[in-house]
């Protein structure tokens, strides 16, 4: 379903990414792991063509808050391929102090986290909509959360370490109407704009939240990491051409 399709994936080399990576290798594209982390992006690219047995996986260090390391991405990715066909915003940039309880939220640490963040999709977004625009086609994917979608259920973090951080809410929502606002903008210029929002991602978390977490979906409650494939390439591929500025969630029916 994406033959021939160059795809970049910010955040490429975490546990979403990677997963993101084998859709589109599985899919016969090319997937550009495109992480601000080099050694591990390297050891990601490294691991996964071992794995897939293939040599449709690049890596290119990226910062999605430097306008300077996204334009020499693009760059980089024009001279070897000669085409970029999707941008997927899946990166998901944070400071030292993010996720604490909201009344421990300083408003420096709210700023920087949700510049850093949205700030960072949006600078993404204009950069390589700039370079579709050029081309006269593109496609970009952002990820939000069932958290822009409706506000957290905070009793399934009851007894546990973990919370659901305020500047997540923030960012969250506003890449779901920033994905709004983007399709429209582009009105005329063949780009795609759409939003997935995926639940929760099983990642060993405890017991307790597990089950109360499950108590609020219909059938398998947390999603496992390659639950969200199908529906990535479903809005890389052409099968898609008609949907712009959507939001497919993807949760189980957690928020019914």
């Amino acid at each position: 379903m994406l033959k021939n399709k160059v795809i970049v994936i910010t955040g490429g080399a975490g546990l979403i990414g990677q997963e993101f990576v084998k859709a589109v290798v599985e899919n016969n594209g090319t997937a550009i792991i495109a992480d601000v982390n080099a050694e591990l992006g390297v050891k990601v690219k490294n691991e996964l063509s071992r794995e897939l047995n293939t040599t449709n996986i690049d890596f290119v260090q990226l910062d999605i808050t430097s306008k300077t390391s996204l334009q020499e991405c693009i760059r980089y990715l024009d001279d070897k391929y000669h085409r970029i066909d999707a941008l997927v915003n899946n990166a998901y940039p944070r400071n030292k102090n993010y996720g604490r309880q909201f009344f421990d939220v300083e408003y420096a640490d709210f700023s920087e986290n949700i510049s850093m963040n949205i700030g960072g999709y949006f600078l993404a977004s204009q950069q390589f909509a700039g370079y579709f625009e050029k081309q006269k086609n593109g496609n970009i994917v952002n990820v939000s959360s069932i958290y822009g979608v409706v506000a957290p259920i905070f009793e399934i973090y009851e007894n546990t370490a973990m919370t659901m951080p305020v500047e997540y809410a923030a960012i969250k929502s506003a890449l779901i109407h920033l994905t709004k606002y983007m399709a429209k903008s582009f009105k005329g210029m063949n780009i795609r704009v759409n939003t997935m929002s995926p639940g929760g991602i099983f990642d060993s978390q405890p017991a307790s939240f597990l089950n109360e977490y499950k108590k609020h979906c219909l059938n398998e409650g947390m999603l496992d990491k390659t639950d969200l494939k199908g529906t990535l390439v479903y809005l890389l591929s052409d099968m898609s051409r008609r949907v712009n500025g959507q939001n497919i969630i993807v949760d189980d029916g957690f928020t019914l």
